[in-house]
C-alpha cells in the first residue's frame, strides 16, 4: 500500500463520526480515535497526520479540542510534533536530530508541511555510480524508492532514493506502507537508526522525467540535493537525490 494522498488520509478521521461518551471529555474521544488508528496499523510510524485545523473540521470538533488531544498523545509518544513541519505518528522517540536535515521552507525560511507519495519502488542490481556511493560491490541488489512531494495539491519535488536490499529487505513490496517520514519506518521495522547525513546542495536544469512529475518545463532550473545517510558504525545505508522547484525553495541559516 502506497502513502495515501492527503484527502485519503483525512478520510481516516471522517469514516467514524465522533460522539461524546457520557462522562468522557470530547478531547479524550478524539485521543481514542487517533490511538485506534495507530494501534490497528491504519496509521504507521512516520505518517504525517492532517493539520489541527483539518482534523477539527473533519471530526466536527473545535481546534482547541484537537490541540489538547494531540498534545496528550505527544506526551504518550504516540505522536511527534515538529514545529513547522507537522505532527508525525511515532511509537519511538526518533530524536530531533532526525529532523535537522535539509527541508524546503517558505519565503521566510520556515519549514513547511510536505506530503509524500511513493510513485515507484523496485529491487534491482544497483547502477555503478550508486553502488560506489553506497560503498557496496558493483551490481549489488538495491531497493529503489521514488517519491513525489507535494504542498497541498501542488507537486514541488521528487526524491530518488537507493538502499542496500540487505538493510531494508522487502521494502520494494507494495504491501509495505511507506510513510511520509521514511526514516521512522526504517527504524521501527528494520531496527536501523539514522544518525547523520551529508548533503550537497546545487542547481541544475530539470530533466524530462522530473519536469513532468512536478509540472514544469524541461530545462527549467531546479534545486538538487544529494544526500548520503549513515547509521551506526558510520555505515552508509542510503544515497538520495532530491530535485525540486526552485521557485518554491528558500534557505535559511544562522552564522555566529
Amino acid at each position: 500500500m502506497e502513502t495515501a494522498p492527503e484527502a485519503d488520509r483525512l478520510n481516516l478521521f471522517t469514516s467514524t463520526p465522533l460522539e461524546a461518551i457520557k462522562g468522557k471529555p470530547l478531547y479524550r474521544v478524539v485521543e481514542d480515535h487517533i490511538r485506534t488508528l495507530i494501534n490497528t496499523g491504519r496509521l504507521v510510524p512516520g505518517d504525517l497526520i492532517p493539520s489541527e485545523s483539518q482534523l477539527a473540521k473533519a471530526l466536527g470538533v473545535s481546534p482547541g479540542t484537537v490541540k489538547k488531544a494531540i498534545t496528550n498523545l505527544v506526551w504518550e509518544r504516540l505522536l511527534f510534533r515538529h514545529q513547522g513541519k507537522g505532527t508525525y505518528v511515532s511509537r519511538i522517540d526518533f530524536e530531533k536530530s532526525l529532523f535537522r536535515f535539509f527541508s524546503y521552507g517558505d519565503a521566510e525560511g520556515r519549514s513547511i508541511r510536505i506530503q509524500k507519495t511513493a510513485t515507484a519502488r523496485r529491487r534491482q542490481p544497483g547502477p555503478k555510480d550508486i553502488c560506489r556511493r553506497l560503498g557496496v560491490a558493483e551490481g549489488s541488489e538495491l531497493v529503489y524508492i521514488e517519491r513525489l512531494g507535494s504542498i497541498g495539491d501542488q507537486p514541488i519535488l521528487v526524491e530518488y532514493s537507493w538502499w542496500p536490499a540487505t538493510v531494508v529487505p522487502g521494502l520494494e513490496n507494495e504491501n509495505i506502507h511507506i510513510p511520509d517520514f521514511l526514516y521512522a519506518l526504517v527504524l521501527d521495522q528494520y531496527g536501523v537508526p539514522i544518525l547523520r547525513a551529508q548533503e550537497t546542495l546545487t542547481a541544475d536544469a530539470a530533466d524530462a522525467k522530473t519536469a513532468k512529475m512536478i509540472g514544469i518545463a524541461e530545462g527549467t532550473p531546479v534545486v538538487v540535493l544529494k544526500r548520503t545517510t549513515y547509521t551506526t558504525g558510520d555505515r552508509i545505508v542510503e544515497v538520495r537525490t532530491t530535485k525540486g522547484r526552485a521557485d518554491r525553495f528558500s534557505y535559511k541559516t544562522e552564522i555566529p
